[in-house]
């Protein structure tokens, strides 16, 4: 069995790796004649520091990939998983305090090896195509921000579980779902209040015109939400997004003050509009239900196999703590996960079509849409020639070619 998951997990590789290799020669050579549409917006010149921009990115990911594979192999196929299994073992007896020390130790020494790669995009890679504007002061604030939020949580979430497993030993999984559900729920409304503020600004939208607008579509759609705000999105990079965040009276609209510099106020309303349809077509919804119901099937799952001690001979041990087995029981989720990719991703794909076409409904037509997605993908050095079977399976949004020409002619397909 150990050696079917390894050759499981190579063939995966090896197929990730050939995509990206597939996506890559795709771009570079099966280049068309842009529409009239990206006339003015993106030329060739534009069109090969998109190419530079991708391969350098391309690169530093191969690497990051590269180190990513050695390491998961070293760590489940090589002998370090039953040593440092071991080890962690004999720190305490506590079943509590073990699994945060395995997991704790195991996240904190994926962040040292992350920085690096962190650093490179940041400094190097993102400064050199002009995206950059973050201080290196500014970064490490964000890091250290991140590391406190994120061992609140990490605390919180590990020891709650680690808890109920010990509380209800016959039906913890159901009882870990619904604690990780609600926290969740929690999150959605608290985290508009405590923790963006810590990373982001938020003021009141400067353009009296504009938030007049927002309003009226908003009044439009009928959707009711207590803030229209913009955010310093500026002062940390040059990419930019709108967003439509929160539940119940937590609604508010936030939008990158980058947005709002690079589209005129007609092609913001237009993409708010999109932001609203997935808002009003129920995609929010949709997808906390879907998240949740596999959250919940994982949880039995890994019940089922924890219980009858199924997952240390899958990999030729003789034992594995409760802990090692969940980290186990992660990666194999993580390798199934790789086929569900093409399903999710079209399933994506659907919800966007119907925001767009929602978009075109408020708006009344899908030119201001389809110009502020251009304008976006020449900010954004985008790939606007991704390979066809690339796209299917890891794209989340159309092509944005196709996108931009249905949205010109008022319509979506698929809907």
């Amino acid at each position: 069995m150990k050696l079917l998951l390894l050759s499981g997990y190579l063939v995966v590789t090896v197929i990730r790796f050939a995509l990206d290799w597939l996506n890559l020669r795709h771009r570079q050579e099966a280049r068309e004649p842009l529409p009239e549409l990206f006339s003015g917006q993106i030329d060739e010149e534009r069109l090969q520091h998109s190419d530079a921009y991708a391969l350098a990115g391309d690169k530093i990911g191969f690497v990051e990939d590269i180190v990513g594979v050695c390491l998961t192999l070293w760590f489940l196929f090589g002998g370090l998983l039953p040593w440092y299994d071991q080890l962690v073992s004999g720190l305490t007896n506590n079943f509590i305090l073990s699994g945060l020390l395995f997991f704790g130790i195991l996240a904190l020494v994926q962040l040292v090896i992350g920085i690096p790669f962190s650093l490179y995009r940041n400094f190097i890679l993102e400064e050199r195509f002009g995206f950059n504007r973050m201080s290196f002061r500014l970064w490490g604030t964000d890091l250290i921000k991140s590391l406190l939020v994120g061992s609140f949580l990490f605390f919180l979430l590990v020891s709650g579980a680690l808890w109920l497993v010990q509380l209800a030993p016959q039906i913890w999984w159901l009882w870990v779902w619904g604690f990780w559900a609600l926290v969740s729920l929690f999150l959605l409304f608290v985290s508009p209040y405590l923790i963006e503020p810590l990373f982001f600004k938020f003021t009141p939208l400067a353009k009296a015109e504009l938030e007049t607008g927002v309003r009226e579509l908003l009044e439009k759609a009928g959707v009711q939400a207590g803030k229209i705000l913009q955010v310093d999105a500026s002062r940390r990079s040059g990419h930019s997004n709108a967003y439509f965040t929160g539940i119940g009276k937590v609604k508010r609209v936030v939008l990158f003050d980058t947005l709002m510099e690079q589209l005129d106020d007609r092609e913001l309303l237009a993409v708010l509009a999109h932001e609203l349809g997935h808002w009003r077509c129920g995609h929010l919804r949709q997808r906390l239900i879907k998240s949740q119901l596999v959250a919940l099937f994982s949880c039995w799952l890994a019940f089922f196999l924890l219980n009858n001690e199924l997952l240390p001979g899958w990999f030729g041990l003789q034992q594995l703590s409760f802990a090692g087995q969940v980290l186990v029981l992660g990666w194999l989720g993580s390798l199934v996960g790789f086929f569900w990719t093409p399903i999710s991703s079209w399933w994506s794909r659907r919800h966007e079509r119907q925001a767009d076409q929602f978009a075109i409904d408020m708006v009344g037509s899908g030119r201001e849409l389809a110009s502020g997605l251009v304008k976006l993908a020449r900010e954004n050095l985008s790939n606007l020639f991704p390979h066809p079977l690339y796209a299917a399976i890891y794209y989340s949004h159309p092509p944005l070619v196709e996108r931009a020409l249905w949205l010109e002619k008022g319509r979506v397909s698929g809907r």
